[in-house]
């Protein structure tokens, strides 16, 4: 187990270290900001479209090392998906940084990571940020979103 924790930790402080997908889209379809106040993490996620998936994302901003590295497994993972899967995968990514499910690691991929993050509590919500900032870009929301 402590291997898996291991390995867990290391994809975490690699996409924390390089961020994929960080930098801004020219011309994005859609974009949202999220703040989380508890620590001061500020993400802006842009997205383009293309025939009800999404064909390109970026996210810029500054946050803490799970704030960073959720946002870039998130880029990573969504890229090329179907709005409706991303949804779902929301959904999923959610109960597995809450508790509520373990999720199933065939669909999670790399997001597997995450799950140590909901032995910390506090910083479920620092993992949640882009994820929340994501669904506000596709659903065209016009203020920024908050985990509080």
């Amino acid at each position: 187990m402590n291997d898996l924790r291991d390995l867990y930790r290391d994809v975490i402080v690699d996409h924390n270290r390089a961020p994929r997908n960080f930098h801004r889209l020219e011309a994005p379809d859609h974009e949202a900001q999220g703040f989380n106040a508890l620590c001061g993490d500020k993400l802006t996620v842009q997205l383009k479209l293309d025939g009800g998936r999404i064909a390109d994302v970026a996210f810029e901003g500054s946050g803490c090392a799970i704030s960073v590295a959720s946002a870039s497994l998130m880029t990573e993972r969504v890229k090329g998906l179907e709005l409706a899967a991303v949804r779902a995968l929301h959904s999923e990514v959610h109960a597995l940084l809450t508790g509520a499910s373990d999720g199933d690691p065939r669909t999670l991929g790399k997001l597997e990571a995450l799950r140590g993050v909901r032995e910390y509590p506090a910083r479920v919500k620092c993992a949640t940020l882009a994820w929340h900032t994501l669904l506000a870009a596709l659903d065209g929301a016009a203020r920024p979103v908050s985990t509080e």
